[in-house]
């Protein structure tokens, strides 16, 4: 499994980097791993080689809804001031899964979170990554953050959080998962659903990730338009297949990609490193398994907090913009997906139009939208 995550991460990073030319990193989403082994296999019954094929057809309808361009009006639809908060409700959710991994933010079952204990080894170094890669950047220092992971990395040394623990790997073991994908059972009627929900989630993550890193990486038009979305829609979908035939489930861009966004990546170089880099992992796996997460956290929480600027877009003043730009920020985060939090955003903007007496015919595609979001939410919680 870990030769397939690596294989189609490194496919999918460089082609988006030399097709769409972009500095958008893909890999496997874990949410949708987490349903996919959950709930498809696990709780479904359903075998992973079928669930593979469900995979594959989501990433062929994705090539056609791109080649006939609904994929780029179902973005272009989208209000700018929703981008902002998408943008700002990804940085908030890179911050918490930070704050949660360095052991700052902790589960209590009578305030659902509160602070762990700082007095931890791993806690403290990680308040410390954040406050050294926080200086740095201020500082101006190239490299802030890569700075901050390896210091934090030798300071964790004598307090042990440092594991070396070699094991052999080898490249074969893909051939446990490479084309081993059911489509004729995944074509079965009674799997039209998890195909739906591959499609439905995967579409609305890789918009709001592309949206949030185009702008956070400057790269929006004047019109907030995306250059070269057909090239990125389509490198997206292709890897998806991809993915599919080496053996994970859906491959899309991920919202790591403002970590490289933030060091200066504008272009699709970036993505092509980061490829490579996947590529190279396979061999120094090891090596990468050193780095303690009170290395890596820190850089979630600097990264988060970068990615807060674009809310300042938002007319806060105005309920009709405020409210549903709120809800999909808080709601991103709260919800652990960004669909879900687009979903409520873009119902409650239509909700208000409406009320407000404020339809407009050229808006229908974001009315449809509204009701299939609606219907998902409502089977979900029904299911």
């Amino acid at each position: 499994m870990t030769a397939a995550t690596c294989l189609s991460a490194a496919f999918g990073s460089i082609l988006m980097g030399v097709v769409a030319r972009y500095p958008l990193a893909l890999a496997p989403g874990m949410g949708l791993n987490a349903y996919f082994s959950y709930i498809v296999v696990i709780k479904m019954h359903v075998p992973w080689q079928t669930a593979l094929g469900a995979v594959f057809l989501s990433g062929v309808i994705f090539l056609l809804l791109t080649a006939t361009g609904l994929r780029q009006a179902i973005l272009q639809s989208i209000p700018h001031e929703l981008y902002a908060s998408v943008a700002g409700g990804i940085g908030l959710f890179i911050a918490f899964i930070g704050f949660k991994n360095a052991g700052i933010v902790v589960a209590d079952p009578a305030t659902m979170v509160t602070l762990g204990n700082v007095r931890d080894p791993q806690t403290f170094l990680a308040l410390l990554g954040v406050l050294l890669m926080a200086a740095l950047l201020a500082w101006r220092v190239r490299g802030a953050i890569l700075i901050g992971v390896l210091t934090v990395t030798l300071a964790g040394i004598p307090f042990g959080l440092v594991k070396w623990n070699p094991a052999p790997y080898s490249l074969s073991a893909i051939s446990q998962t490479a084309f081993r994908l059911n489509v004729p059972a995944a074509l079965h009627i009674g799997l039209a659903e998890i195909v739906f929900v591959f499609l439905f989630v995967d579409l609305f993550d890789n918009l709001g990730t592309l949206v949030a890193v185009a702008k956070h990486a400057g790269l929006l038009g004047p019109d907030n338009e995306i250059p070269r979305l057909g090239q990125i829609l389509a490198a997206d979908a292709t890897a998806t297949v991809a993915g599919s035939l080496v053996g994970t489930s859906t491959v899309t861009s991920y919202i790591e990609s403002a970590a490289g966004v933030a060091a200066g990546g504008r272009t699709g170089v970036t993505a092509i490193v980061t490829g490579l880099l996947f590529l190279l992992s396979l061999v120094v796996a090891p090596l990468v398994g050193m780095v303690p997460t009170a290395a890596t956290a820190p850089a979630l929480i600097v990264v988060g907090s970068l990615m807060l600027h674009t809310l300042g877009e938002i007319e806060w003043k105005k309920p009709l913009v405020a409210f549903p730009a709120f809800l999909t920020m808080v709601l991103i985060p709260l919800t652990t997906s960004i669909a879900n939090g687009l979903g409520f955003g873009i119902i409650a903007y239509t909700a208000l139009h409406l009320a407000m007496g404020k339809f407009s015919r050229k808006d229908w595609l974001l009315y449809v939208l509204s009701v299939l979001f609606l219907a998902r939410f409502v089977y979900v919680g029904a299911s």
